[in-house]
């Protein structure tokens, strides 16, 4: 029997024999939206909301960013395929390398943002050089990765009760002493709305929530992908949420790091920090080890490790240079998810077979451009959903033109 070589399928569907319960999917699921950017996004709302206008924001947003990933979650348990792989249906096996583009490129760069998320801070309360500390934490994340999900699980099975405990120890305190939550929130509210706050929710995730499938297609059944979606994306992020903003209304801080510094938590403040960056920052780079692959047929384990050192040079130059550009980057994301679904339900049997598909299909390469264009200089509204609707539109328009042809 032939040695199997890539055992993350990075090129071809993954096998029955290959699928996991719900166990395993579940804590990927959760390390990946245990992120402390999520926790910085909820000070940001325990901030600028009461309490009331908190869960208000948190329940509309969870539920809107649940359903996208939740749909994304049956694609890929569905077909077994990456969301690059997704792509070369939708897009066209040429045209999917724009995807597989922004894919990676975001990926690696949030990556990198993130490296230097821990090591900076870090190295500055412990009085060591960054760099070290960078390079040392970059490359031992990248081993992670490029191993596979099984490290995946094994990371986020480590990570995500650490994360629970000590955040809730954090909140727990932050409300004892403030008197109780409705008075915590009551301190610093009234600086954003509640549609400003629905769009923080949402924005917080749905860009890295269009690689869902890339995780979820180990998943034994589509009922394990769709519910451990969900729950990780509505209970885990909102979770998250309630670390950060909790902590964030108290002590008028909008990093989590800084606020359980400030609580006196210095120690669990490094284990929190250092646990949420590694979960999601190999979720991150196994995403751009795939988009890589998808270009250049490579396998992952390879094109994880180019990623991962890559990024972990550039780390501190783009946390300090390049957040900006990666939130416009980030646009591009949610359109190039909503296409896939249309596309996935409109023409679902082509995602059956192993059909060969066109080079490019321009409509769907328009929508993701101009969807991207759209979010970033539309002043009003929710920037991941304008984007979607503006996909929908041009993902229909070529449907239409593509039957009456």
């Amino acid at each position: 029997m032939e040695e199997i070589k890539d055992k993350d399928y990075s090129l071809e569907a993954v096998p029955e024999s290959a699928r996991k319960g719900f166990r395993s999917m579940f804590f990927v699921m959760l390390g990946f939206t245990f992120f402390s950017a999520s926790m910085s996004v909820g000070a940001k709302l325990g901030n600028g909301l009461d309490f009331s206008e908190f869960v208000l924001a948190c329940i509309i947003g969870g539920i809107i960013l649940s359903i996208y990933c939740g749909i994304l979650a049956y694609i890929g348990s569905d077909t077994g395929l990456t969301m690059d792989l997704l792509c070369r249906k939708a897009f066209g096996k040429k045209g999917s390398y724009l995807s597989s583009l922004v894919l990676g490129f975001t990926q690696i760069g949030w990556f990198g943002v993130g490296v230097a998320m821990f090591s900076i801070p870090t190295a500055q309360l412990l009085g060591i050089n960054e760099w070290a500390l960078t390079i040392a934490a970059g490359l031992l994340m990248t081993l992670t990765a490029a191993t596979g999900m099984k490290a995946l699980e094994v990371v986020s099975t480590i990570s995500v009760p650490l994360i629970v405990v000590l955040g809730v120890y954090s909140m727990v305190t932050a409300t004892t002493d403030g008197g109780g939550l409705v008075a915590v929130f009551a301190q610093s509210a009234g600086k954003i709305s509640v549609f400003t706050g629905i769009g923080y929710v949402i924005g917080s995730f749905i860009s890295g929530g269009t690689a869902t499938p890339n995780f979820i297609r180990f998943a034994k059944n589509n009922k394990i992908a769709v519910w451990t979606t969900v729950i990780a994306f509505f209970f885990g992020n909102t979770l998250m949420f309630c670390f950060g903003a909790i902590g964030g209304a108290f002590t008028g801080a909008d990093d989590i790091f800084y606020v359980m510094i400030a609580q006196g938590l210095a120690i669990p403040a490094i284990i929190v920090l250092g646990a949420n960056i590694w979960t999601t920052n190999n979720n991150a780079l196994y995403t751009g080890g795939l988009a890589i692959s998808n270009i250049t047929n490579i396998q992952m384990k390879t094109t994880t490790w180019i990623a991962g050192v890559i990024g972990t040079i550039l780390s501190i130059w783009l946390y300090y240079n390049f957040t900006g550009w990666l939130n416009i980057l980030n646009c591009a994301l949610p359109p190039i998810g909503i296409i896939v679904i249309l596309d996935f339900f409109m023409k679902r049997k082509k995602y059956k077979e192993n059909m060969d598909v066109v080079d490019f299909n321009s409509f769907n390469i328009v929508g993701v451009i101009v969807g991207a264009i759209v979010a970033n200089i539309l002043p009003w509204g929710i920037a991941a959903v304008n984007a979607m609707v503006v996909a929908t539109i041009c993902y229909f328009i070529g449907y239409i033109r593509k039957k009456e042809a």
